[in-house]
């Protein structure tokens, strides 16, 4: 089964992954890659949403 993911490397601050932690314990999550992913998708599906905006 061929896997369509790409692994990538980030480097964060203390704070930051505290933060990240904490949203994950919060939200009950397997593990820092799904938070991050979910943060990810959600931070991206904000700036659409702005850029939409502004377009109109």
């Amino acid at each position: 089964m061929e896997n369509n993911k790409t692994r990538f490397t980030i480097t964060v601050d203390n704070d930051l992954l505290k933060r990240i932690d904490d949203y994950r314990f919060n939200n009950r999550m397997p593990n820092r890659t799904v938070a991050v992913i979910k943060l990810i998708e959600m931070g991206l599906e904000v700036l659409e949403q702005e850029s939409k905006e502004a377009s109109e």
